[in-house]
């Protein structure tokens, strides 16, 4: 099985935080789809394998008509064998998400929506330059509900600035009432393209310290444990059977391709990426010469992606697996540098598979930074 992913890079605004390939020039957006479908019919060949699963991620997919929807349906429905497919997930924004257009959504293949809240507390969301208030993504819950949506995820960031840790177990505790499938929570990242990182090193904000920031983390954990979802991924918790069938393909080394500008592509020995730029993209795939970068993913490569990915999950890396895919050599490397690890009671390892323990989802980075092969 595989996944596609599609890139919509428009935004009506840019959050303070995002450091993913966007642009706000909308009125491009019906040539994009245009040009998105080319490459769609251009790179047909590049999986092999039945599709499983479409993820449309951005950027604000939701900014797209239901027309504009239609077109890149039939043109996957077109070029690719859909008969498989199981998951198609739409990423939105609280404030595109009216009755009318959660109607149209129903016509389409869309089966999973994801909905970009971040937080439940107005003074926080303005801060992050965030289009809708508190208010808004309720309701557009309640309204993606009411339409007939039953698989529903939603964003949320922790660690803001000046946050505290009840304002973190309001919003957790409202995300729980909100009778939802799917929770993804993110702790604030600085990255350094952002205008977020410009007013943290300007001194005009200040990171929220390490000792909090667990407390976050801990009390995410307690409150949606307590709420009957699983923890099935280090950012990612589910109701039962509602994990991300999408985004776990990128953990479990399943082939996917990825179409529009900045995208990623992996066919399970090289990965490629297009070109971050709407306009070059544009002119790329137009004159059937399409701007790429590839890489091809040695041994190691792959030891150190299948590591961090594994780690990741709750299910954990796989011993066995590890020894036939890519040798003894690195078996007998991970178990040496896991050992530490195993003593102090953050790892563990249960019939050959190699997992975090409570104790080391705290500390996870560090854990999965010293199992990595350096040469």
């Amino acid at each position: 099985m595989a996944g596609i992913y599609l890139h919509i890079p428009f935004c009506k605004s840019r959050c303070i935080y995002c450091d993913f390939y966007s642009t706000l020039k909308i009125n491009s957006i019906e040539s994009y789809i245009t040009t998105l479908s080319e490459e769609l019919k251009q790179r047909k060949d590049y999986l092999q394998d039945p599709i499983k699963t479409i993820y449309l991620g951005g950027g604000t997919p939701s900014l797209l008509s239901y027309k504009q929807l239609g077109v890149l349906f039939k043109n996957l429905d077109k070029h690719y064998n859909l008969s498989a497919v199981k998951e198609v997930t739409l990423e939105a924004n609280p404030d595109d998400l009216t009755p009318d257009y959660l109607n149209e959504l129903k016509k389409l293949p869309i089966n999973r929506l994801s909905i970009g809240i971040q937080s439940f507390h107005d003074k926080h969301l303005q801060k992050l330059h965030r289009r809708h208030t508190a208010q808004k993504a309720i309701e557009a819950v309640h309204k993606s509900q009411d339409v007939g949506f039953d698989n529903i995820s939603i964003d949320l960031i922790y660690g803001l600035p000046n946050e505290t840790l009840e304002e973190w177990k309001e919003d957790i505790q409202q995300a729980i009432n909100l009778n939802i499938q799917h929770i993804s929570a993110y702790h604030l990242i600085y990255e350094k393209s952002t205008p977020l990182f410009q007013l943290l090193t300007s001194g005009k904000i200040k990171e929220v310290n390490e000792e909090l920031s667990l407390d976050f983390f801990s009390l995410l954990i307690d409150k949606l444990n307590g709420a009957g979802f699983e923890h099935y991924e280090i950012s990612n918790f589910s109701k039962p059977s509602y994990q991300s069938q999408h985004n776990s393909s990128y953990w479990n080394e399943t082939h996917y391709l990825g179409c529009g500008p900045s995208a990623h592509s992996f066919n399970g020995t090289s990965r490629e990426w297009n070109i971050a730029s709407l306009t070059q993209y544009i002119k790329g795939i137009k004159n059937q010469n399409r701007l790429f970068q590839t890489e091809h993913l040695d041994t190691t490569t792959q030891y150190n992606e299948y590591v961090i990915t594994s780690i990741r999950r709750s299910k954990g890396a796989d011993l066995k697996h590890i020894k036939k895919a890519f040798g003894v050599k690195y078996y007998n490397y991970i178990l040496k540098y896991a050992t530490p690890h195993i003593k102090n009671n953050t790892l563990e390892v249960k019939n050959d598979i190699l997992k975090l323990t409570k104790a080391g989802i705290f500390i996870s980075d560090g854990i999965m930074s010293d199992l990595l092969f350096i040469i």
